[in-house]
C-alpha cells in the first residue's frame, strides 16, 4: 500500500511548526524575527493540509478564504479606524503587507481557526441541531480568543505592532487595552461560525480492529491546540518572564483545551462484537 502522503505532509509540517517555535527562546534580533513568520507559516500549512485530508483540496481554499480573508478585513478595518480592537498600528517588521496589514497576519488567524472549530465540534459532539451550532461556535471562539491572551504580550514586546491608547489594560499585561480583547472574541466568533458552516464536517471513518473511535482525525489540531495551550504557558512563565501572561492565557485556554484534550486521550471504545447496534439503530 502506498503511503499516505497527506498525513506525513501535514505531520511534517506540524512537527516542524513545533520545532520553529520551540527554538523562539534561544534567538534574538533578525533571526527570531523571521522564525516567527516561519513558524507561522509552517502553523498554517498544518491546519490547511488538515483540512485537505478532511475535505480535499477545495476545503483547505474555502478554509484560507473564509478565515484568512475574515481575518484580514477585520486587520484591515482596524488599523484604519480602531475598530474593534483599539488604534494600533504594525511597524513594518513582518513582512509584506496587504491593505496595510502584513500577510503573515490573516495566516495566524487561519493556523488557529481551523483547529479551534475541530475543538467546537468535537466538544459539541452530543448536541444536535441549532444548540450544537451554538457549542462549537462558542467553544471555538473562545479558543482562537484566549490565544490572543499569549499573542499580543509578545508581539508588543518585540515591537511588531503598538496601541496608541494602550489603557485599561489587564493586571499585568500592560500596553494592550481590554477594547483589544473585546474585539477578539467579537471577530473570533465571526470567523468561527462562517468557518463552521462554510466548511463541513469530515464524515467519521470506521477506525482499525482494537483502536478507539475518533481518535486519528484529531490528531492534528489536538497537537497543534495542545502545544499552543501549554507551549505559550510554559514559555511565558519560564522563558520570557511573562508570569501574568502565563496566568491568563493558560488558564482561559485551558477552559476548552483541557477537556478537548482528554477527550482524544481518553475516547470511547467501540462496542464489542456482538453488542453492536443494528443497522440505523442510535448512536
Amino acid at each position: 500500500m502506498l503511503p499516505d502522503l497527506g498525513r506525513l505532509l501535514t505531520g511534517a509540517l506540524t512537527g516542524a511548526a513545533v520545532l520553529s517555535q520551540v527554538a523562539h527562546p534561544l534567538l534574538r534580533g533578525d533571526a527570531l524575527r523571521r522564525t516567527t513568520i516561519g513558524s507561522v507559516a509552517l502553523f498554517s500549512g498544518a491546519s490547511l493540509a488538515d483540512a485537505a485530508r478532511r475535505g480535499g483540496a477545495r476545503q483547505a481554499v474555502r478554509t484560507l478564504v473564509v478565515a484568512g480573508g475574515l481575518g484580514l478585513v477585520a486587520e484591515a478595518v482596524g488599523t484604519r479606524t480602531g475598530r474593534p480592537f483599539g488604534h494600533y498600528r504594525y511597524a513594518g517588521t513582518l513582512g509584506p503587507q496587504v491593505l496595510h496589514v502584513p500577510v503573515v497576519v490573516p495566516l495566524a488567524w487561519t493556523m488557529v481557526a481551523h483547529p479551534a472549530v475541530q475543538l467546537g465540534r468535537r466538544l459539541a459532539r452530543h448536541r444536535t441541531g441549532a444548540r450544537r451550532d451554538v457549542a462549537v461556535v462558542a467553544a471555538a471562539a473562545w479558543t482562537l480568543a484566549s490565544w490572543d491572551l499569549f499573542l499580543d504580550p509578545q508581539m508588543t514586546s518585540a515591537g511588531h505592532w503598538a496601541f496608541s491608547t494602550p489603557h485599561p489594560h489587564l493586571p499585568g499585561l500592560p500596553g494592550i487595552p481590554l477594547s483589544n480583547y473585546a474585539g477578539w472574541v467579537l471577530t473570533a466568533v465571526v470567523i468561527c461560525t462562517a468557518l463552521h458552516h462554510a466548511v463541513p464536517e469530515a464524515a467519521p471513518r470506521d477506525p482499525a480492529p482494537g483502536r478507539t473511535a475518533g481518535g486519528p482525525s484529531q490528531a492534528v489540531p489536538g497537537w497543534l491546540l495542545g502545544w499552543t495551550w501549554l507551549g505559550s504557558t510554559l514559555g511565558n512563565a519560564v522563558f520570557f518572564r511573562r508570569p501574568a501572561a502565563a496566568a491568563w492565557g493558560g488558564v482561559a485556554m485551558g477552559l476548552t483545551a483541557a477537556p478537548y484534550l482528554r477527550s482524544l486521550l481518553a475516547p470511547r471504545r467501540l462496542p464489542a462484537a456482538g453488542h453492536l447496534p443494528a443497522a440505523g439503530g442510535a448512536r
